[in-house]
Formats: structure tokens, sequence, C-alpha cells
């Protein structure tokens, strides 16, 4: 790649003469003489080729070329100020990212309102959101290649701060043959359907969390393909209730009237990983989580104004 011949010190001198309306206006808020603004702005043009300002009277204006690439510039001084500021929070210990792995069935809008109030306060710190399903969001934290974690599971040797419980519901499509008892259904009723189930993305230890022993089962990837198959008639299943409100509300599944664990409550817990010590940007985002984790899925929310 070839470099560059016009420096950021130069793009921000042309951008000084346009945003003060001359050479003298310029040099004075840049603390500099007036000719050496000018011999900068006059090398710029040489360097590139291109006319970038003429003189109407006593004040500099852009040519068209000029204009184009005043624009562009903008962008990147701001980019290399953006980097400067992101060398100077690291050096104080502040994370260049945040990677953050999470069980596919914790509401996704609390994810979004916490990191939405995250990103003001991140210092151009990243976030990398990972989902998995039951042992895989283990798995990663013990890998090392986590630094928050948030799973429905106990991990042994891990304190874990207790989040909200997330409810768990049985549900089928309403012409399927279990709606169709038109009773309460029992433990027996269920082992002679086809039951869906959510693979469990780990590979060390995948758990069968939720399976019946039905006769016939049918495993699939993700809870959006299970809520897909189930509202197309295709068996029965234990779905986040917060997923499938709007069927539920427009009658494309119906819960199971089971005599007993028709609903399940698991508590969710947030894990840090404890070989790495927290850094500030991980100690906010922490909290962030867990204030939003107690508001109401359905409270009003406006997204905070970035500084």
């Amino acid at each position: 790649m070839k470099a560059p011949r016009v420096t950021l010190d130069q793009w921000r001198t042309l951008q000084a003469v346009v945003d003060h309306g001359g050479f003298a206006q310029a040099a004075e808020a840049l603390h500099r003489s007036q000719s050496s603004v000018s011999y900068t702005v006059a090398r710029m043009q040489d360097q590139l080729g291109v006319p970038l300002l003429r003189i109407d009277g006593r004040k500099a204006v852009l040519t068209e070329a000029g204009g184009v690439l005043l624009r562009r510039s903008r962008q990147l001084v701001k980019q290399a100020s953006q980097l400067e500021d992101l060398a100077h929070h690291m050096e104080q210990g502040w994370e260049a990212e945040v990677r953050l792995v999470v069980d596919a069935a914790y509401p996704s809008a609390r994810l979004v309102r916490a990191l939405t109030a995250f990103m003001p306060q991140s210092r151009g710190c990243r976030v990398r959101l990972r989902e998995e399903v039951l042992s895989g969001v283990e798995e990663v934290l013990l890998e090392g290649v986590a630094d928050l974690a948030i799973t429905g599971l106990s991990i042994p040797g891990y304190l874990g701060a207790e989040l909200s419980d997330v409810e768990f519901v049985a549900v089928a499509h309403p012409e399927h043959a279990l709606h169709r008892l038109n009773r309460e259904i029992n433990f027996q009723d269920l082992e002679s359907q086809m039951q869906v189930v959510i693979r469990d993305s780990g590979r060390q230890q995948p758990r069968d969390v939720g399976w019946l022993g039905a006769e016939q089962r049918w495993t699939v990837g993700s809870l959006a393909t299970a809520a897909t198959f189930v509202g197309s008639g295709l068996g029965f299943a234990w779905l986040p209730r917060h997923m499938i409100e709007r069927e539920l509300r427009e009658g494309t599944l119906k819960l199971l009237p089971l005599d007993q664990g028709g609903s399940r409550n698991p508590s969710f817990y947030l894990y840090s990983n404890k070989d790495k010590p927290l850094g500030p940007a991980t100690q906010i985002l922490i909290e962030l989580l867990r204030t939003f984790d107690t508001a109401p899925l359905d409270a009003p929310f406006a997204a905070p104004e970035q500084a």
C-alpha cells in the first residue's frame, strides 16, 4: 500500500481555514503564523495535484474538488482522534473489547437496553456478543474466550450474580393431537407425541435438558427454528414465553393444559471470567446488565444520547 503524501496535520489546517473563514483566522485558531498556514495548504495542493481553495475577495473558498476532499477528511481526522483516545484509555487499563456470551433463551430486549446504555460510556470499547445454548455458554467461558457469560446453568467453581427468571411454557399448534384431547394432559400423553428440543451447543458434555424421553424427538439448532416447527404443527416444545408472545396472541401457538410442569422458570446468572481481572468497561457493562435485567420487557425505553 502506498504511503499517504498528505498528513493529518495538513488536513486539520485546511479544515481550520475553511471553518474560520480565512488564513489569518485559521492561524490565530491554530496558534501558528499565517505564512505557515498558507504554505501548508499550498503544499497540500501541490502534493495532491488538485486545487483545493480559491480566493474570493478576502475569503478563501473551497473548489468543487476541495469540498469533496474536505468532507472525506473530516471523517479521517475524527477517526484518527478516536484512535488516539482509545490508545489513551487502554494505557489507563480501559479494555479494547469485552466478550459476552449469552444463552439464546435470555431475552434479547434486555441485552439491547444494556448495550445501548453502554455505548455512550464505552470510550471506543467494542462488545463481541456470542450466542450459545445450554452448556455451550459454560464451555466458552471456561475456554477463556469470554469475559462475561449469562446462562441458566450453574457453573462449578464460579460465583454468579443472580439475574431474573426466564419462563418456559409447553406449547403446541392449536390443532395438534394433544389439544384435541380436550382435557388436562399428563406425562403419558406427552410420551406418545413428538417433542422438539433445542440442541445443546456444547461439545464436551451436551445435555438433554427438558427432554421427556418421548418416542419421537426432533432436535433443532435454535429456539426460533423450534418455534417455527411447533407453530407448523410439528410436535410440542417448551419455549421461552417472551419469544412467542405474538404467536400466543395470534393463536398459532397454544399453551398445553398440563396437569403439572406446563411452566418452568429457571433462574439465569451472570458470570465473569475469574482468570482475568475485571477492567473498567467490563465493570460498567456488568452493572448495566444487572440494572436492565430487572426492567419489564414491555416497559417504554428511550436510548440515551451519545456524549
